[in-house]
């Protein structure tokens, strides 16, 4: 075994034995945090390493909090608020989006009225109320 990866086998052996400490709430370099900053810090490794060398382990200290704890990860309670938030924009939007095209039918419907009335000669064009018809452009 060369010595980058006598490293790498000494990191993960640190990470592991950092999980088990977290779990039984004996932390020894942590504030015992139950989040992978709290594990990057117990197990002595630079954060990134546990989302890039070391997503497998960081997947077992997330499924083990879960299930033995009865927790859910920080990580994963920003995940679904930011999910929620996002669902009621979603909604918002949807609703702005249909009260904008109920509005548009309406002012389609409107000039339609407006132009109907204009083009027969029986109706006055208009020219009776407060409703002034729109000149045809000349062609």
């Amino acid at each position: 075994m060369n010595p980058d990866q006598a490293a790498h086998a000494a990191e993960r052996e640190r990470i592991k034995e950092a999980i088990d400490r977290l779990l039984a709430g004996a932390p020894a370099r942590s504030s015992g945090s139950l989040t992978v900053e709290g594990l990057a810090i117990e197990a002595d490794v630079h954060r990134m390493a546990l989302y890039k060398r070391h997503s497998d382990l960081r997947e077992l200290f997330n499924e083990r909090v879960r299930t033995e704890t009865r927790q859910m990860p920080e990580s994963e309670k920003r995940l679904r608020k930011d999910n929620a938030t996002l669902r009621q924009s979603l909604k918002d939007a949807r609703a702005a989006e249909a009260e904008a095209r109920w509005a548009l039918e309406q002012t389609v419907l409107a000039a339609a009225v407006l132009t109907s009335a204009s083009d027969r000669p029986e109706s006055g064009g208009g020219k009776d109320g407060n409703v002034i018809p729109f000149r045809r452009p000349s062609t």
